[in-house]
């Protein structure tokens, strides 16, 4: 695999001993490992009585998350974890409007306790309040496996085959933003438990050519392609299991797609015991054949891209500012400071699943002193000033930028998407530049550089580290595509790396 980001993902079966990352049906056995006598038991009830004022816990890779919203989803909640690391389990307790995130290490989890206590996290619009739990890991056992993929997004396509006696896969999603969190939360994870661990990579192919519907491959977007000569058609139990009219839904709404676990069922020989009422049938909708969907999470109107982001240094901040800093996380089209409010801006990203993740990443973020906050708009288009009317350049147009970092389908920069950090990944250097000429370029736009490196195997990349994640968004706003000499313009982006 070549590690570029498309809307298509390699996926490998090996046996392993990971956790599985989560079920689709919390009415199975889950038990909770904690130190504690208080916990959640199998019929998915607790013993105790959460207050919002309780006593903080220690450190614990499982967060307690309250407040939900009562028609969320699965990967609403896992959303707010990847952006920190592996999410490795879930446990919804809907009823009680609460849930149980576990995360790969604690390390993340209390980098995700850190970054959300200044900064309440929003589900569909409600704040989620996220605490330590009192248990030190989930534990779940015999569970089932329908939508592994599909609670990420739709899948288009699916190619399954066999290569050096390895069962494997092709799924092409509807768009490379639901690949990637897909991949970011299922590489290395189990489809059961200590068995089937999934190996996940970016496809160098960018789209599929799928010419039959059996259990070998499908296109859900085309349902009149024949079963093929001479291939084997699908048997009753795995007909009825794709639904009709041949279309694989997950349990959940909102979380359309494909159960690949059908194919690995066959593939691999494991027993799998069937969830009865788990799959049902779907009908694609255009959005999703077009290619465009929002991510998991997307709330407030249905398809937005248009967000409101209130709070800015109106004597500091610039619409060529706000494009830099919201590009981090999708193609900005245009962004409009308000005339007579200029803490206000509008910024339209190129569709919903961008304004979410820029949304989640930057809300609560300091920018030129002030805490900026961002919501959805009301608006489903920023509008440019008519002829004639006064303006002050606080309206732009971005559409045709060449700055855009998502306009190629298979960017690899939907690899790079972090949260703000106060280091910052530095690409494109020319030889000629030397550390001191960089440190001394962040020194002169008021940044303190704490560390610097370059990378071994590519000088022209390198990492800097800088005194606070605010100096490190305002110098990614003033720097990037700054102009370092022989043609090459400075590419600048949070890391997750730490120097």
């Amino acid at each position: 695999m070549d590690g570029v980001v498309t809307d298509l993902i390699a996926v490998g079966l090996k046996r392993g001993s990971d956790e599985l990352l989560s079920s689709d049906d919390i009415d199975g056995p889950f038990t909770m490992n904690s130190s504690t006598s208080t916990g959640v038991y199998a019929n998915g009830n607790d013993n105790k009585k959460f207050k919002g004022d309780r006593p903080p816990c220690s450190p614990s890779r499982v967060l307690h998350l309250r407040k939900i919203p009562s028609d969320v989803t699965e990967a609403e909640v896992i959303s707010l974890g990847l952006p920190f690391g592996k999410v490795t389990n879930l446990l919804m307790l809907k009823g009680k409007s609460q849930a149980f995130l576990e995360m790969a290490s604690e390390e993340a989890a209390v980098t995700m306790v850190n970054y959300y206590t200044p900064v309440t996290p929003h589900l569909r619009s409600q704040p989620v309040f996220i605490q330590y739990s009192n248990h030190r890991e989930l534990k779940t056992d015999n569970l089932p496996n329908q939508a592994i993929f599909s609670k990420f997004g739709t899948v288009l396509k699916i190619i399954t085959f066999t290569k050096n006696n390895q069962f494997q896969a092709l799924l092409q999603y509807a768009d490379p933003v639901n690949a990637h969190y897909a991949k970011m939360a299922l590489d290395g994870q189990n489809i059961y438990n200590a068995c089937c661990t999934l190996r996940i990579d970016f496809s160098k192919l960018t789209s599929l050519n799928v010419k039959y519907n059996n259990d070998k491959s499908r296109d859900f977007t085309r349902l009149d392609l024949p079963t093929g000569d001479g291939q084997p058609s699908l048997e009753p139990p795995m007909a009825a299991a794709f639904g009709a009219p041949g279309i694989i839904s997950s349990p959940y709404a909102g979380a359309a797609g494909f159960a690949p676990a059908i194919g690995f069922h066959q593939a691999t020989g494991i027993s799998v015991p069937a969830v009865p009422g788990a799959l049902g049938p779907l009908t694609i909708t255009s959005s999703a054949v077009t290619g465009r969907m929002a991510i998991p999470g997307t709330s407030g109107v249905p398809g937005n891209s248009v967000l409101l982001v209130t709070n800015l240094n109106p004597d500091l901040i610039t619409p060529h500012g706000l494009f830099i800093l919201f590009g981090v996380y999708g193609d900005v089209h245009r962004v409009k400071i308000m005339f007579n409010k200029k803490e206000n801006a509008l910024v339209q990203m190129a569709d919903a699943s961008q304004a979410q993740l820029a949304m989640n990443h930057l809300s609560g973020q300091r920018l030129y002193g002030k805490v900026l906050r961002a919501t959805l708009s009301k608006h489903q288009a920023v509008q440019l000033p008519r002829e004639g009317q006064e303006d002050q350049g606080l309206t732009k147009d971005f559409s045709n930028s060449p700055l855009h970092r998502f306009k190629k389908p298979g960017s690899k920069n939907f690899q790079n998407i972090f949260p703000p950090s106060a280091t910052l990944h530095l690409s494109n250097i020319p030889p000629s530049v030397t550390v001191d000429d960089l440190k001394n370029l962040f020194t002169e736009a008021g940044c303190s550089v704490k560390a610097f490196k370059f990378f071994q195997k590519d000088r022209k990349m390198a990492l800097i580290q800088l005194g606070s994640v605010e100096e490190a968004i305002q110098a990614l706003i003033e720097l990037h595509n700054h102009d370092l000499g022989e043609n090459h313009h400075l590419r600048v982006s949070f890391s997750k790396s730490t120097i």
